[in-house]
């Protein structure tokens, strides 16, 4: 058995060191910008509230019984399959009310929800024609994001978020 001394270790562990902590610094400043200019101004109230009838707030029961028997069920997430191209992710916290409500559509899924339901207009596509944008609604408690991926066969993402 090999054993390395101390201040061998030390060399070797001290620039991983300094080069993980600067990925974090500089991953840290970036998010942060990165989550400025998505989430533009807050907007003060949200137009888009709730999925299938199911809000931010709303009770497990309430949830199960207006989107069904989940595919998976638990205490602290739901999830439902509406078809083949559509999903949706259900989060709810210690008192089981809903935290989190993420939707999926997959290419070709009838009732896509578009930027014009969830924030009252389109979004710039990006050069790769995908397209992002997240608004945070503290009077409504929450924030919304919608992503779509690019490529022929992109996929929609639509979450809300309770904000801690």
């Amino acid at each position: 058995m090999t054993h390395l001394s101390r201040s061998f270790r030390m060399g070797l562990l001290r620039p991983l060191l300094i080069v993980a902590a600067g990925l974090t610094l500089l991953g840290s400043s970036s998010a942060q910008t990165a989550r400025n200019r998505a989430s533009g101004p807050a907007e003060a109230d949200p137009i888009f509230h709730e999925y299938r009838g199911v809000q931010i707030g709303s009770l497990t029961d309430e949830v199960r019984k207006k989107l069904g028997n989940p595919a998976d069920k638990g205490e602290e997430q739901d999830f439902f399959v509406f078809g083949e191209k559509e999903t949706a992710q259900i989060l709810y916290d210690k008192t089981h009310k809903v935290i989190t409500i993420s939707v999926d559509f997959t290419n070709g899924a009838s009732g896509v929800i578009t930027p014009q339901q969830v924030f009252g207009g389109d979004i710039e596509a990006k050069p790769d024609g995908s397209k992002y944008k997240l608004v945070r609604y503290p009077k409504a408690g929450y924030w919304l994001s919608y992503n779509r991926t690019s490529g022929d066969t992109p996929m929609v993402s639509v979450t809300f978020q309770k904000i801690q």
